[in-house]
């Protein structure tokens, strides 16, 4: 999962950009970049780390124009290195860069089509890369010296046809706009607003909204699943839908784990939907274990904590705060490599006995996906005096990879995959295991927005709504995502990779 941001201004944008990562830093804590463009040309900063990391004051004065775009990044397919932080760049046609949330599925025939077709060179092992040169050659195919709005949504048009998967898209036009586009079921959120000026209209672009309120934008609307935005550098805009076939099918894990919960996506309030999701679950505990001896019920902070709050009223039973976050430790579930995630869960929780002491407690976290973090949380539970330790999922058992751009493991690293839900309670030593249904799930957070009538819920039932995703696809990705797979590739990043595709 990436953020991704993009500014039309009638001044620098340089700081509001930053500050609009600040803002999406929980999408992606492994690199971060900003572009900007003054007179024609760019200027790029990235690298590694988080965005406070990433960029100096000596930087910051260098990224100098009136409109730029903006990326914070984790890895799903590719490897960590900074080779692969974005925005991309590509000189031609007119100077182009990009930033990408998501994950392609057909990246190896775009591969061998950009090679043997397009005559076009690819760098790094990044789907991002490819979605830049399938545009970027298709904005070639134009043949004008200047170019307008039609031309470039007849581009994100040809993007559409030939590229499959998830995307939310903003690009970069040196000296002639900024441009977002999604893909046509919109399983990747981009929202767009305004902001009125004495200089006139400034426009942004971000993969929640929270990043346009807190730069005092506001919102237009949700970019529709095939629709493009374009944005002149002189502050026009044009939107226009580039897609025949639209199926609006939104991932509905950013509801679950990955937006804010001040976010509203598609329509929908995150915050509300967790509220619907604890109300849920706790619905399924009255319904199938009514004579409960729960005493509290306690969050696994800080996502669950919406729901946590609204099952415990729901039961009726006390809520309390048990364990202290340690707000430097980045998200244990987007940190690569087990190992990694492993050392960080006791640097990153601190358990407060307490609220453990002689009391049956249950933990209440957003999903369950590894196990890794969950079976450390209990025995922490455990060792803070707790006499019973139950624990509830917000979600249903993540069973399957997710190939939209969540890096869900491969399914031998899933704890619940082949597995019952009471062989998931035993396995990460819990006294009982509740999970939510995946029916109860789709309804807590289409509630929001009834127009919506499906989701994409490919990594709990298997249902990859793309239609192209079969074993040999997932075999490839499962070579792709394992842990070890992903050490080897961190090890060898400073090498650049040239195949032979003769």
């Amino acid at each position: 999962m990436c953020g991704i941001a993009g500014i039309v201004s009638h001044k620098n944008v340089n700081q509001e950009l930053y500050d609009a990562l600040t803002v999406l830093q929980h999408r992606g804590q492994d690199a971060a970049g900003i572009v900007t463009c003054e007179q024609g040309r760019f200027y790029l900063r990235k690298d590694n780390g988080l965005t406070r990391d990433v960029f100096s004051n000596e930087q910051m004065m260098k990224l100098r124009g009136n409109m730029g775009i903006a990326h914070v990044r984790y890895p799903t397919a590719g490897c960590s290195s900074s080779a692969e932080a974005q925005p991309f760049y590509v000189n031609s046609p007119y100077g182009l860069t990009l930033a990408h949330n998501g994950n392609l599925t057909n990246t190896e025939e775009l591969k061998e089509q950009l090679f043997k077709d397009d005559q076009r060179h690819l760098n790094t092992n990044s789907d991002s890369e490819i979605l830049l040169n399938i545009f970027a050659h298709a904005l070639q195919q134009v043949g004008k010296l200047r170019i307008d709005a039609d031309d470039v949504f007849q581009a994100v048009s040809a993007v559409h046809r030939r590229c499959r998967g998830a995307y939310a898209v903003v690009i970069m036009i040196a000296g002639f706009g900024v441009l977002a586009f999604r893909d046509p079921h919109g399983i990747r959120p981009v929202i767009f607003g305004e902001r009125k000026t004495a200089e006139g209209s400034d426009f942004m672009v971000a993969s929640e909204n929270v990043a346009l309120s807190v730069l005092g934008f506001n919102v237009i609307r949700d970019v529709e699943p095939g629709e493009a935005v374009f944005i002149e550098a002189a502050g026009k805009l044009h939107t226009k839908q580039c897609s025949y076939i639209v199926d609006h099918c939104p991932c509905i894990f950013e509801y679950v784990y990955f937006a804010r919960p001040d976010s509203i996506i598609d329509g929908i309030s995150v915050y509300k939907a967790r509220l619907r999701m604890g109300e849920k679950l706790a619905d399924k505990v009255l319904k199938e274990w009514p004579d409960h001896d729960i005493d509290v019920v306690i969050p696994i902070p800080d996502t669950s904590r919406t729901s946590a709050l609204q099952m415990a009223n729901r039961l009726g039973v006390k809520f309390r705060e048990g364990f202290i976050k340690n707000r430097y430790i980045g998200r244990t579930f987007i940190m690569p490599g087990q190992q990694m995630r492993k050392k960080s869960v006791k640097q990153k929780l601190n358990a407060i006995d307490l609220e453990f002491e002689g009391k049956n407690v249950l933990l209440v976290d957003d999903s369950v996906v590894r196990g890794t973090t969950s079976e450390q949380i209990i025995q922490m539970a455990r060792d803070a005096g707790a006499k019973k330790v139950y624990f509830a999922s917000a979600a249903p058992p993540v069973r399957y990879p997710n190939v939209y751009g969540i890096d869900m493991p491969v399914v031998e690293e899933l704890i619940a995959h082949n597995r019952t839900e009471e062989e998931v309670g035993h396995a990460i030593g819990a006294d009982k295991m509740i999970f939510q249904d995946l029916e109860d799930l789709i309804e807590a957070v289409q509630k929001g927005n009834s127009k919506i009538k499906h989701f994409d819920t490919s990594c709990f039932n298997q249902q990859y709504i793309t239609g192209d995703i079969d074993d040999a696809y997932l075999d490839c990705i499962n070579s792709l995502r394992n842990d070890g797979a992903q050490a080897e590739r961190n090890a060898d990043n400073f090498i650049i990779d040239i195949q032979n595709t003769n």
